[in-house]
């Protein structure tokens, strides 16, 4: 078997920076890092063309929305944060 992971719930100090030398700090990371069918992404499903467009698409009807009647078209509660 293998793992592919493309989000990890600890990598706010690990991805977008450049930690080429330092230290993984995190020992399940580093751990996860050290088997060979294991394989990280870091969010680059988010890069996607597919994935920006619809980003791109919802963000400018939120921006229509609001701007013609004062409401989100994609109203998000705490109910569904939570």
């Amino acid at each position: 078997g293998s793992l592919g992971l493309d989000v990890y719930e600890e990598e706010d100090n690990l991805f977008f920076r450049d930690l080429s030398n330092s230290m993984i700090h995190d020992d399940v990371f580093a751990r996860l890092l050290t088997f060979p069918n294991v394989v990280v992404t870091g969010h680059q499903a988010f890069f996607t063309q597919e994935a920006l467009t619809e980003i791109a698409r919802i963000t400018i009807e939120n921006i229509s929305s609001f701007d013609a009647n004062g409401k989100s078209a994609y109203p998000v509660s705490v109910e569904k944060i939570v």
